[in-house]
């Protein structure tokens, strides 16, 4: 399997899969790269280079005790970029994977980057602080942070319904759906579960969205329990001045999965034009 190595020597794991323009998959909070399973698929039979991987802390990646931070994150991806020596590139992040995008752009620059595109991401802010009232209630993210502590496994479970929007009014969400996530979040480490959920929340993107001066795709479903859309993805449309919004009427946060067609659709639009 394909692995590099970053400065501070934790490994990560990635896919590397088709020929052409290279694009890169950063996954959401709690999964891992197999989350991009359909985009990633898609995008390599259209005839693009697609590389998705593995956060640390999650999936096959290393499970190193610190690191979990943003500035590192970035760090990360840079390594990743820098290593496959790829240049003209698509970064698309999706959920907590925006704020690497934001924060690399605004670390490293962009002049490994030709595009961007954030899918239900939490930037530019999520937490509700005196000066972002907007903001989701720090509560909320308290209380994932108790039931991560004391019951992981059946805390995920109810996350992952909410996160597809799965429920007696959407039948369309298969349990077998919910297991692959469950698994998926599974794999990740304790600590790094645990870091991830107050770097994501609490992270304060919105300087870093002056960086964004490339063309700029923001998905964000308008039902999205998660990572509310007016907090997030219209935000962010008003800090980013090249940045086209679409917005998917009734959908949840895990659009990867339950909008896969049209944002299929979206993305090969957006990096072919």
């Amino acid at each position: 399997m394909p692995f590099i190595e970053t400065d501070d020597e934790t490994t990560l794991f990635y896919n590397d899969w088709g020929v052409g323009k290279p694009v890169v998959l950063i996954h959401g909070w709690p999964l891992n790269a197999d989350m991009w399973e359909y985009q990633a698929t898609f995008l390599a039979e259209q005839g693009f280079r697609v590389i998705a991987y593995d956060r640390r802390g999650f999936g096959r990646s290393d499970q190193p005790w610190n690191g979990y931070d943003y500035d590192t994150l970035a760090d990360d991806l840079a390594a990743i970029l820098e290593e496959l020596a790829l240049d003209d590139v698509t970064l698309v992040g999706f959920s907590m994977g925006g704020g690497e995008v934001a924060r690399y752009l605004a670390r490293h620059g962009a002049a490994r980057v030709s595009k961007a595109a954030l899918i239900s991401a939490v930037t530019p802010l999520l937490v509700k602080r005196p000066d972002h009232e907007d903001g989701v209630d720090i509560g909320v993210f308290d209380k994932m942070i108790a039931g991560l502590r004391e019951d992981r496994p059946s805390f995920l479970a109810g996350f992952g319904k909410q996160f597809f929007g799965a429920g007696l009014l959407n039948l369309s969400i298969s349990s077998e759906v919910l297991a692959w996530a469950q698994g998926m979040a599974m794999q990740g480490s304790p600590k790094a579960t645990l870091d991830c959920v107050r770097a994501f929340s609490e992270t304060d993107f919105r300087a870093d969205m002056a960086a964004f001066t490339m063309p700029t795709l923001i998905v964000h479903g308008d039902a999205d329990a998660t990572v509310p859309i007016d907090v997030a993805g219209r935000a962010a449309a008003r800090l980013i001045p090249t940045a086209v919004l679409k917005e998917y009427e009734g959908a949840a946060h895990g659009l990867f999965f339950t909008e896969k067609d049209r944002l299929n659709a979206d993305l090969l639009a957006f990096i072919g034009e």
